[in-house]
Formats: C-alpha cells, sequence, structure tokens
C-alpha cells in the first residue's frame, strides 16, 4: 500500500485520494512534456538536390573534358600521318616579304642617282679657277722679296749650318 507511506504537501482529509490526484496530476504534466512542441527549431536544414549536384560545374567539367579529348584526337592524327608518311618537317617559308613605299624608295633613290651623276658632270666639266702655275712664280717671287728683305741671306745661313758640322 503506497498511500499509506505517501505523504502529501498539503494537508488533506484522504491520502489515499490525494495520492490518486496527485498521481493523475503528475501523469498529464508527463504527457504534456512529452508532446510539447519545440520553440526553439533544432532540425536540420532541408537539403536541395540542385544544391547539391551543382549541375552547372559538372557541364563545365564535361566541357573541359570533352575539349581535352578533342585535341588528343587530333594530336593522335597528326603523329598517326606523320608516322604513315616520311615524317618529313614542313618549314619551308615561300612568303616574300612586301612592303608599300618599295615604288617610291626606288623612283626616290633613282633620282638621287642621277642629280648626283647631273652634279659629278657639272664639277668636272668646270675649269678651275685657281693654276698651280700662277702659284708657283708667286711663291718663287716671295722667296725672292724674303731674300731681300732678310738680314742674312738664305745661301749665307745655310753655309754657317754647313761649316758648323
Amino acid at each position: 500500500m503506497q498511500h499509506q507511506a505517501y505523504q502529501p504537501v498539503l494537508p488533506c482529509v484522504n491520502k489515499y485520494l490525494q495520492y490518486r490526484w496527485d498521481k493523475n496530476c503528475y501523469e498529464m504534466h508527463r504527457s504534456k512534456v512529452k508532446s510539447a512542441k519545440p520553440t526553439i527549431n533544432t532540425t536540420p536544414p532541408k537539403t536541395y538536390g540542385h544544391l547539391l549536384v551543382k549541375f552547372k560545374k559538372r557541364q563545365l567539367e564535361e566541357e573541359r573534358i570533352s575539349r581535352i579529348e578533342r585535341e588528343n584526337q587530333m594530336l593522335l592524327d597528326k603523329m598517326s600521318h606523320i608516322m604513315q608518311t616520311n615524317g618529313g618537317v614542313d618549314c619551308r617559308n615561300d612568303y616574300v616579304k612586301k612592303s608599300l613605299g618599295t615604288e617610291k624608295r626606288q623612283l626616290e633613290l633613282l633620282r638621287i642617282a642621277k642629280e648626283n651623276e647631273w652634279i659629278l658632270q657639272r664639277l668636272s666639266s668646270c675649269r678651275p679657277r685657281y693654276s698651280v702655275h700662277v702659284w708657283h712664280e708667286q711663291w718663287l717671287k716671295n722667296l725672292e722679296l724674303m731674300e731681300n728683305i732678310g738680314r742674312y741671306p738664305r745661301l749665307y745661313t745655310a753655309q754657317q749650318t754647313d761649316m758648323g758640322r
């Protein structure tokens, strides 16, 4: 008999009834606690499929892989062509360098060459203004004047230096 051992907190007439009421209140309390909804949401957030899969990243990766495969196939084709043929190197460059101003430059060079030739003809056909013969005569005249003006004649000084030797 549990009711005999039960000691109610508040004074009562019948301990057995008080025990049943308190037990009933406690059971109701426990059921309310079990069925109570939490005020804070502690559930994990929803996971959306489009965030996990990332289609754009997958698409870019597939494009990159397809580009690599295409380049590998092209390289393989080139290597098989080289293996089937003699494998010579095709590095000839038959390109001729063209300039837009070549014609004008050549015409300018021809004009300059003609002018130089014309100047050369003028210089070669021109008579000299100075005469070497006249210069020689003037030099002899100057020597004669220097002999006359000088204190000691040149022949005298030349004889003095020969004697001193």
